[in-house]
């Protein structure tokens, strides 16, 4: 499932393991840096690009995955 990829890559580069689906990556700790590795990430893993914009407008893993499938990306099971 897409959100599982999405929150598995946020808890590994936000080194947490207690990240809900509607927390906030700023207030998780998150910059710019990270935002970069996470979205190489989903590039490696998921197979999909997410421009830098979209990353700020849709700050939880709720919503970035929910933009992600907007976009038409299929998970990679």
């Amino acid at each position: 499932m897409l959100v599982d990829g999405v929150h598995a890559i946020w808890c590994r580069e936000l080194q947490r393991n207690d990240i809900a689906m509607d927390d906030n990556f700023f207030a998780l700790g998150g910059q710019s840096l990270i935002m970069t590795r996470i979205q190489g990430a989903f590039i490696e893993e998921l197979d999909v690009e997410v421009p830098m914009d979209q990353m700020f407008l849709n700050p939880t893993v709720a919503s970035i995955s929910a933009y992600i499938e907007s976009q038409g990306a299929v998970s990679q099971e």
